[in-house]
């Protein structure tokens, strides 16, 4: 038996009008892919990462959440959590960082689920099958809903582009680390089997 391949695109948009909690629900009953969903309400359905990304990805996150532990100046998150941002956009950062004041102020049922605000900090790592331009449109998303840093690494490239309020992005060729400036002080980032 013959069986036809369907080509599908590496993210799938569709239009489909769903309550934040049944968004949520859906998000839950679907572990196994990653869902976000733009401010306009387009559902956005990713694969899981190949893992080659997924590797490189827990590298960012623990060197994140060894830092926050060492300084307990906010929350570190890895790239199964969910964000509401303030434009309606609910996403999903490869790695985040939440000053703790704006967390504590939350409820509990929303630290629960897609907590309503937008990380200080995020971190989205270019996978092969990502979208250049959509993932520069994702970080400026992030900074004009106030996220204060941002780093894109893209592999594919070899270099990382670093989103600031107020600034031009900054591209650095090959870097072999990256600072936390004040948003994380202290905090440094070894590229060493990321980039």
């Amino acid at each position: 038996m013959d069986v036809a391949a369907i080509n599908l695109p590496p993210t799938l948009e569709l239009t489909i009008d769903l309550t934040d909690e049944q968004f949520f629900e859906l998000c839950q009953k679907n572990r196994d892919y990653r869902f976000e969903r733009t401010a306009s309400g387009d559902l956005l359905i990713m694969p899981p990462t190949g893992s080659d990304t997924g590797r490189r990805n827990i590298k960012v996150s623990a060197q994140l959440e060894v830092w926050n532990q060492k300084n307990n100046l906010g929350v570190a998150f890895d790239s199964s959590a969910g964000f509401k941002l303030p434009n309606g956009a609910d996403r999903s950062p490869d790695a985040s960082w939440v000053k703790r004041e704006p967390w504590e102020a939350l409820t509990p049922e929303q630290q629960e689920k897609f907590a309503p605000l937008c990380p200080d900090f995020v971190v989205e790592l270019r996978s092969k099958s990502d979208s250049l331009k959509e993932l520069q449109k994702k970080m400026q998303e992030y900074i004009a809903n106030g996220t204060r840093l941002g780093w894109l690494i893209d592999r594919k490239n070899q270099r990382v582009e670093i989103y600031r309020q107020g600034q031009d992005v900054e591209i650095i060729q090959s870097p072999n680390t990256l600072s936390g400036e004040d948003v994380l002080p202290g905090f440094v980032l070894d590229l060493k089997d990321i980039l």
